[in-house]
């Protein structure tokens, strides 16, 4: 490719699009990587990824979860847990056992060990936090949580609405 196509390329582009740094996504992900930097390094003392903890997390909050309830809950894909579970089950954090109703399907808990190591990571956890609120603010804080989750409420409905949309129209030549 040419100078010129490839500079005509990066204008017609660039003008199709907000500038990156103007990116939800991208912003989203500068702030998740920013904040997950803290708790990574102390993960890693711990000797835990930040999934596995996610999971550890998650468990700790519940009882017991399904499987595909854990994955949701746990904003991961299933082949992943699958390999995250066998990992901790070998670490013998968590335990795996079908569903008494229906044998096709399994439930998680943490075991003693599990519940262990959740409250001896819990402490340095909450610690990060009050870093981030002392850096950040408490009040801008809070705020960020409510803008969050009126965000994920009001994409969620969107969502929500465009696939009753969809289906109302399948079938139809109606051009969106």
């Amino acid at each position: 490719m040419t100078d010129a196509r490839r500079s005509l390329s990066r204008e017609t582009l660039g003008s199709a699009l907000r500038p990156l740094r103007r990116s939800l996504p991208m912003a989203l992900l500068r702030a998740r990587e920013a904040v997950m930097d803290r708790f990574r390094r102390m993960l890693r003392q711990n000797g835990l990824t930040e999934q596995q903890w996610r999971v550890i997390r998650v468990l700790a909050e519940h009882d017991a979860l399904e499987v595909s309830q854990l994955a949701r809950h746990s904003f991961l894909l299933p082949p992943s847990l699958s390999r995250i579970l066998k990992f901790l089950s070998g670490k013998g954090l968590v335990l795996r056992r079908t569903v008494d109703s229906d044998q096709r399907r399994f439930e998680v808990r943490l075991t003693t060990a599990g519940r262990r190591m959740f409250q001896r990571v819990a402490p340095s956890s909450e610690s990060i936090y009050r870093d981030i609120e002392q850096v950040f603010g408490h009040a801008r804080l809070e705020q960020l949580y409510a803008l969050l989750s009126d965000l994920e409420h009001a994409m969620t409905a969107r969502s929500l609405s465009d696939s009753g949309d969809r289906s109302e129209t399948r079938g139809t030549s109606k051009t969106v």
